[in-house]
Parts: C-alpha cells; structure tokens; sequence
C-alpha cells in the first residue's frame, strides 16, 4: 500500500485525485490532507478517508469540529504534515506557492512529488530539480501536457529531442473578434470548450498564459531550452503532446480530457494499472487538427519567452503578477485584455533580486504581487 499525501484536497485536482485514490483503495492509503482553511467539504474528506494528519495553512488554531483529527495549522502546516506521516507520493494541488515547501520537503526526503501546478517549476525550477537531484526525489508531472511528453519520453534521452510540443484548445475565446475581448465577462471567459478546471487556470487557458508557463516548466522537467518548446492550437484536447526527435520521429500521447488519468498515471507511477476511466475510441474521434497559435490574440507567449530569457527570477515575477492580474479581473477590477499588460509592467519594473532559495524567491514573489496590486492597468 502506497501512503499519499493530498495538498490542496478540496480543489479540482484534490477531489479528482480523492477520486481516483478511491477506485484505487486496495493498493493506496490517504495519511495526510490539506487544505487551505476550514469548510464543509474538508470536513467530508476527514470523515470519509480518516487520515493519520491534517493540516490547514490559513488557520491558526485548530476548528473546534476537528477534534477526532490531528491537526496542523498555520504557515508550516503543510511541510510538516510531510515530515509528519512519511508518505510515498505527496500530491501537490494547492494554487501557487503556497505548496512549496511540502513539496520540497517531499523531495528533500526521497520521494514522489506529483506536481500539478506550474508554480513551483516556473518560480523555482532550479530550486527544486536541484533538491530532487540531490536527495534522490522524484518529480511526477500531473499536468496533462507534461504528463503527454513525459510518457513520450520514457526510454528516451533528452539529448535525443529535437522539439516538444505542447497542445492548447485556445479558451474560451479562440474564435472571438479581437475587438470583442475588451468587453468580455468573467462568465464568458470561465467557459472553457472542453477542460472542467477552476477559475484561474481557466482564465490562464483564455489569455494562453498557461501555455507560456508551461514552456518554462517543461524546460526544467525535461532538461531542454525553452526554445526547444513550441506550442500549437489544438481544438479537440486529444492530442496532449508531441515530441520529435533528431531523427524524424514523433511521438504522440492520446487521450480523453480528464485530468484523472494523468492523476492515476502519475499515482501509479512507473506501473501502470486498469482503472474505470472514458477511453479513447480511434473510430469515433473523426478529424484531429492542428493550427498555429495567433500571437496578436495571445500576447502572454511571448511575454512568457521573454521573462524565461531574461532567466534568474523573472519566471518568479512573471507567475506572480499573473495571479494577481487574474485575480484583479476575476474580481471585476480590470478588463480580460488588461491581464497580460498589467503583468508585463510588472516585469518592466523588475530588477533581478537574485538568490535561488526559497526565502529569496518568496520575496521576489511578494514584491512582484504588492507592485501589479499598485500598478493601475
């Protein structure tokens, strides 16, 4: 039985994982769970799963509800409910940074990190290669993307790569007039053609922000530059990666749109197992294409480049002031076309800080948010 931690337990890719653990309960158990704060749903996930340890990182003092229940508050929560019930596999699918330390603290300790956010690769990637090389900790991408090429890499050499490239369905709004974006809603752009996944990264996959993240982190998982990463529109979300190598060849990873089944794979990891999943049907799936990506409706790739190139911590100043930028529109402060300037005069107004460890990027990351807070889009 493989012990598993769930960072971020109650949001998508927690209740997805909880799924997945549950149609798997004879070769998994859950020991730890975490949360941000306190609600009803994490209430539910204690009752049903009984972990060894709980931990809530916003809280100061344990719910008075939680009182059948170990539990961990405050900003060390997480790390220590890692050190605390020596799990095999920590999930981490808590929003930004707020996982990091876990997840270092996993691979300071030998073992699997399944990754299912981009903040810690983009804000920290050296950081945290540098750690799992060094202890001998695993990184496991759950990204749907990432998770596509690294199966299209196993057995395979990082020298051997000529190209990655990693699909977009284009959002919400990959077939809107241009000058229609300005006006666009909240509601409008949260209606993703074919992914279910939580407001940030849906809004992420609208401006293709998430695809300029993306490179960056596949730079450091897969040991390639950035300029050997491109990304192209894929309207279906069959096709979740490709990767061609020196010598002509492509491989390409296949499957439905549910993030459960990177989860599993990335759970199951270097096994893999049956689990009641959709499959794939190649007779009914009709036309697959593929299309280049309109950098005049998607600004935030090039942006994205660019902060990758200027390297050191400007991927750090990059994922933070696009939280925040989304963060702003989401609560209706700025308009969906003033996501990506805002997060651009952000970055103009950096100076390299410098540091690679996790205090001297945490504060990168708080300078990056308080100035695209103050910055008028």
């Amino acid at each position: 039985m493989k012990r598993v931690v769930v960072l971020g337990s109650t949001g998508s890719i927690g209740t997805q994982t909880l799924d997945i653990l549950a149609r798997l309960s004879d070769q998994f158990v859950v020991v730890g769970l975490a949360a941000g704060h306190w609600t009803p749903a994490f209430a539910d996930h204690l009752r049903t799963w009984e972990p060894e340890v709980a931990a809530l990182g916003d809280e100061p003092s344990p719910p008075s509800q939680t009182a059948s229940v170990r539990m961990l508050c405050g900003p060390r929560a997480l790390a220590r409910l890692v050190e605390e019930t020596n799990p095999d596999v920590v999930v981490v699918g808590t929003p930004g940074l707020v996982g990091m330390e876990a997840c270092l603290t996993a691979l300071e300790a030998g073992k699997v990190a399944a990754i299912a956010n981009k903040e810690p690769l983009v804000t920290a990637g050296e950081l945290v290669t540098r750690t799992a090389r060094a202890h001998g900790g695993t990184i496991v991408p759950v990204d749907s993307e990432h998770s596509g090429v690294w199966q299209c890499l196993r057995g395979e050499q990082p020298s051997d790569v000529r190209e990655i490239v990693i699909t977009s369905s284009g959002g919400a709004f990959r077939d809107a007039p241009l000058d229609s974006l300005a006006d666009a809603s909240v509601e409008q752009a949260l209606k993703h053609p074919t992914w279910s996944m939580g407001p940030k990264i849906t809004v992420d996959s609208a401006t293709l922000m998430n695809k300029g993240l993306e490179i960056i982190e596949a730079s450091w998982l897969f040991e390639v530059p950035c300029s050997q990463v491109s990304v192209v529109l894929h309207r279906q979300s069959i096709v979740h990666a490709l990767v061609e190598f020196w010598d002509g060849s492509v491989k390409a990873q296949l499957a439905v749109p549910d993030m459960r089944l990177p989860i599993v794979n990335a759970l199951t990891y270097p096994d893999r197992v049956a689990v009641d999943l959709p499959r794939l049907s190649l007779t009914e799936l009709g036309t697959l294409t593929f299309e280049p990506v309109d950098d005049e409706r998607y600004p935030a790739l090039n942006l994205a480049r660019q902060a990758a190139a200027c390297g050191g911590t400007y991927p750090a100043v990059l994922n933070a002031a696009n939280e925040v930028a989304v963060e702003r529109f989401l609560n209706r402060e700025i308009r969906f076309t003033e996501i990506i300037p805002l997060v651009s005069a952000t970055l103009d107004r950096y100076h390299e800080m410098g540091g690679s460890s996790l205090e001297a990027l945490l504060a990168v990351d708080a300078w990056a948010r308080r100035t695209s807070r103050e910055l008028d889009a």
